[in-house]
């Protein structure tokens, strides 16, 4: 059960990674389509705003689709074995306010009708939940969190 949640959790956030790489991939291509199919007019000026806005959109999507890449490399180095006693990158933390992934940031999914959010270790909450047990406490931003499982 532990490492099937791990490994469910982490097959979750590489999906949601690969639809940010896929969605990158599928603009740039339109944008160069578009930066293709756009025909020179005797409005020299508009055709060249054009074309440079569709570089831009491209230089935009690329740059989501190089840190889509980094993310993924990044999760593919989180450990999904083994039980931790606690938090640490691929701990799955329980708190009184909610369930965690310590992986890499990629937001908010539902799990067997559960709410996780993925997190990384570098982020604020992340920092505070590291070397969490069962039964610790930590606040960020005024808010209280208490440890009531660490898998």
């Amino acid at each position: 059960m532990t490492n099937n949640l791990k490994k469910e959790l982490h097959h979750l956030c590489v999906d949601l990674i690969q639809q940010r790489i896929d969605a990158a991939r599928q603009a740039i291509e339109a944008a160069q389509q578009a930066a293709k199919d756009d025909t020179k007019s005797s409005a020299g000026d508009k055709y060249e705003t054009g074309r440079e806005m569709m570089q831009q959109e491209t230089n935009r999507n690329m740059a989501q689709l190089t840190e889509a890449n980094k993310l993924l490399v990044t999760l593919n180095q989180v450990s999904i074995n083994g039980h931790s006693a606690q938090a640490e990158a691929g701990s799955v933390v329980v708190t009184d306010s909610g369930r965690f992934y310590i992986s890499v940031s990629v937001g908010t999914f539902i799990h067997e009708g559960q709410t996780y959010f993925a997190i990384s270790p570098g982020s604020p909450i992340g920092q505070k939940m590291k070397g969490c047990k069962v039964g610790d406490e930590f606040s960020l931003n005024g808010k209280g969190y208490k440890v009531l499982e660490v898998i």
